[in-house]
């Protein structure tokens, strides 16, 4: 059942050590936080798939942080609560949460939820999608083209390859001969023949090239895509103005 990366937002230190460490027995990646303006941070930096939301944070209304985590990415969302009336199960469900556990409870039943939540998730990742849709950014998989605003992006097929496979990775730094293998399974190329493709790519899609901000390059490592830049309204307004001559994509 484990290595999915899980994120645990509760303001009970105790609790939330408990549970990180029944999760991690799992050998499941946790990450802990006990407010709301360090879980953003962390669901920025690490993009988990699954998040254990407390109810009742120091920092800020958790039903509307439930929203603003359905609207950033899609992710499983498991509330755990000390409110118990049907009002309040009703409110948690509606705002997002995928499944709503009363305190105090079992760990048993707590990690049969978990494993529950992330056979929903392996299901619903073994159809393959038509799109990664960013919001601004849609990479169509079925027509293989990049749409920026409305404007269609010009890629070659291996751009459309790197592109793909680095914003499927959901901002995991990925190596050299990584990308070559999952972009080019066939190819016999030397891996640093991906730093070609992803300097041609930058010229594409940054706003400067030189200092790429969307596909960004992981030290020793490799690269990775920020896709948290497309949420920043000023990057999305500066990359609009220095897009020159876009070719409008026509309706269906």
């Amino acid at each position: 059942m484990g290595d999915a990366c899980i994120l645990i937002v509760e303001g009970n230190v105790h609790l939330r050590s408990l549970l990180a460490w029944h999760l991690q027995q799992s050998k499941h990646l946790v990450h802990q936080s006990a407010d709301v303006d360090h879980a953003k941070k962390l669901i920025y930096a690490h993009c988990p798939s699954l998040v254990i939301l407390e109810t009742d944070l120091p920092d800020g209304n958790s039903f509307e942080f439930c929203q603003w985590l359905q609207q950033q990415q899609q992710c499983l969302i498991l509330m755990l609560s000390s409110r118990k009336t049907e009002a309040d199960i009703v409110a948690g469900l509606k705002s997002g949460a995928d499944d709503y556990i009363t305190k105090p409870f079992g760990m048993q039943e707590f990690m049969a939820r978990i494993e529950a939540l992330l056979r929903r998730r392996r299901s619903i990742s073994s159809t393959p999608p038509i799109s990664l849709d960013y919001g601004d950014l849609i990479i169509d998989l079925v027509h293989r083209r990049v749409i920026f605003k409305g404007n269609l992006i010009d890629l070659t097929p291996q751009e459309f390859n790197l592109l793909y496979v680095l914003a499927q990775a959901e901002g995991i730094p990925l190596t050299r001969s990584e990308l070559l293998h999952r972009g080019w399974p066939d190819s016999i190329d030397n891996p640093r023949t991906i730093d070609t493709h992803v300097l041609s790519l930058r010229k594409k899609i940054e706003i400067d090239p030189r200092q790429p901000s969307l596909i960004q390059t992981v030290r020793n490592v490799g690269y990775r895509f920020n896709r948290e830049i497309l949420t920043i309204d000023q990057w999305n307004n500066n990359y609009q103005k220095s897009y020159q001559q876009p070719q409008k994509v026509a309706p269906a």
